[in-house]
């Protein structure tokens, strides 16, 4: 008897962990219905088939994980072959599980809302990833670009599992700031990740496509904590690379505040702060380790095979004007079809706003068939 209770204990560990690690990136292994929730007070859900969504991706090293999200499916009828689908990455969100979009959609709290909307009054639908460890189990692995790109493409092949969306969809990328990492690395992967996806069209907006400038311009300025939580991302991302090891009492004390928080609490966690103030060893970022995979995650080394609609604040206070114009330089030195809007005399939040739904629009644009027109 002992044996078989054993035995069988063995067989139910077997059961529930090789779904999630025998499943193809892409592959939808749960979903739910649930309530989508357009403000906090939730007083009415939105009128939209809102799913919570639990399906396979591949780590930036790799390895098979587990990613969660959402997908929303427009209540109004679609009847020009599939229903398009935008794999939607959503900025920064923050460390903490709580801040994941698929708990925020679900309990009123996303800020990203008016996009959101615009697709679903479009008849869109829109696959939302959470990013690798957010909301599941693990640390984010914020600002780490490859991991980001995967999730957002597989996001878009889970969809397909939903009722009512096909794997034949035209698949528009929609992403700013985090999520303008996350598109721009969905961009470069696409056709070498998951070319079965028709992907007819990425926007991204305000890229962090240089972390390395993007660390020195923030790096003791308003968006230091931004550095930190990327920093705190790598070091989940990639285990060899030195992190609490290097960090003094306060450094620690700061990290593991940014590990739980989100986007708004890292701000006030320890702004003006620079890096060397938190650790034992000065210009951490500047080992080797640390630069080959910052650099590996850089973006603008690869063509993008969809065309790209890229827009860029000129005064971006947290990803410098400067990383948006280099980026659009190396595609277009590829020969990418690229139509690029720098936005004079915005900042950052002021960009997106102001650009957001016009960049929602152009995905349009290119779910109905229209000609690009790339301005390289």
């Amino acid at each position: 008897m002992q044996l078989r209770a054993v035995l069988t204990a063995v067989l139910l560990l077997f059961a529930l962990v090789t779904p999630a690690a025998a499943a193809a990136p892409g592959e939808l292994l749960s979903s739910r219905e649930v309530a989508w929730h357009p403000e906090p007070l939730r007083l009415l859900p939105a009128p939209v088939k809102a799913y919570d969504i639990r399906y396979s991706s591949t780590s930036a090293t790799g390895t098979s994980t587990v990613v969660s999200g959402m997908v929303l499916v427009s209540p109004l009828p679609w009847n020009n072959g599939p229903r398009p689908i935008v794999a939607y990455a959503m900025g920064t969100q923050g460390l903490g599980d709580q801040c994941a979009p698929s708990r925020q959609l679900q309990n009123g709290t996303e800020v990203e809302i008016a996009f959101l909307s615009r697709a679903m009054l479009h008849g869109w639908a829109v696959a939302v990833t959470d990013y690798e460890g957010l909301g599941t189990p693990g640390d984010h692995t914020y600002a780490v670009a490859r991991s980001e790109g995967r999730t957002l493409l597989d996001v878009a092949r889970a969809a397909s599992g939903i009722p009512g969306l096909s794997a034949d969809a035209p698949v528009g990328v929609f992403g700013y700031s985090q999520g303008g990492q996350a598109a721009s690395a969905a961009a470069e992967q696409w056709k070498s990740y998951a070319p079965s996806l028709n992907v007819v069209g990425v926007a991204a907006g305000g890229v962090p496509a240089d972390l390395n400038a993007v660390a020195k311009s923030n790096d003791g300025n308003a968006g230091s904590g931004l550095v930190f939580a990327a920093a705190a991302g790598y070091a989940a991302a990639y285990p060899e690379l030195p992190l609490s090891s290097v960090l003094n009492a306060r450094g620690q004390q700061v990290i593991d505040k940014i590990r739980e928080s989100c986007v708004a609490e890292i701000a006030v966690v320890a702004p003006f702060t620079r890096l060397n103030s938190l650790t034992t060893t000065p210009d951490v970022i500047l080992d080797p380790l640390w630069q080959r995979r910052l650099n590996e995650n850089a973006l603008g080394a690869v063509k993008p095979a969809a065309p790209v609609y890229l827009y860029h604040g000129t005064l971006d206070e947290l990803i410098p004007f400067s990383v948006g114009q280099k980026l659009r330089s190396q595609w277009c030195s590829l020969g990418a079809d690229v139509q690029w809007t720098p936005l004079p005399l915005l900042g950052h939040v002021a960009a997106v706003s102001a650009w957001g739904t016009n960049a929602v629009d152009w995905l349009g644009e290119r779910f109905a068939g229209r000609a690009t027109r790339p301005d390289c």
